[in-house]
């Protein structure tokens, strides 16, 4: 069983496909019918899927938050009936850091290396010895964030969409 996180954005998302034990076993940053294309010919019956979800925290949104939401339906019409958990920026920073006050991106990556580390050098690697997370950038973090919660997570707290 695979699972795959996927942080979708308005042209590219960014995925990582994390084993049962949480290594990363693929990762990458493709055009929104790349990553739809790798969903219809990579998926298994066993396999789990797990896509950010747009929430409102009472701010304004522009045009690029709507296209992103756009593209959510798109992957979940995709892999339907395949269950989907769809989990916020707030639950991930909870399912990693206990807390959502103060938890940026900066800290969410920081959390990621202590989990697949100790430290940096262990974590990341080099090119000669490339750790576990070797070739992460960019938004594959946010990615590869919502698989290490989803991973974490309870089986009961899961809220998934096309179960029944």
């Amino acid at each position: 069983m695979s699972l795959f996180a996927i942080d979708p954005g308005t042209t590219e998302s960014a995925y990582v496909v994390l084993n049962d034990d949480g290594r990363v076993a693929e990762k990458g940053i493709l055009l929104n019918d790349w990553v739809l294309l790798m969903l219809e010919l990579t998926l298994q019956p066993s396999d789990r899927i797990v896509i950010e979800m747009v929430a409102c925290y009472g701010m304004p949104v522009g045009a690029e938050t709507f296209e992103t939401c756009v593209w959510i339906g798109r992957f979940l019409q995709k892999v339907y009936p395949h269950p989907v958990e769809l989990l916020t920026r707030n639950e991930v920073k909870m399912a990693l850091c206990q807390r959502v006050a103060g938890v940026n991106d900066a800290i969410l990556r920081r959390r990621l290396i202590d989990l697949y580390g100790p430290g940096r050098a262990t974590a990341n690697g080099s090119k000669l010895k490339p750790g576990p997370l070797y070739g992460i950038k960019s938004h594959m973090w946010s990615a590869l964030a919502l698989g290490v919660a989803a991973l974490s997570r309870n089986e009961s707290e899961r809220q998934e969409v096309g179960s029944e």
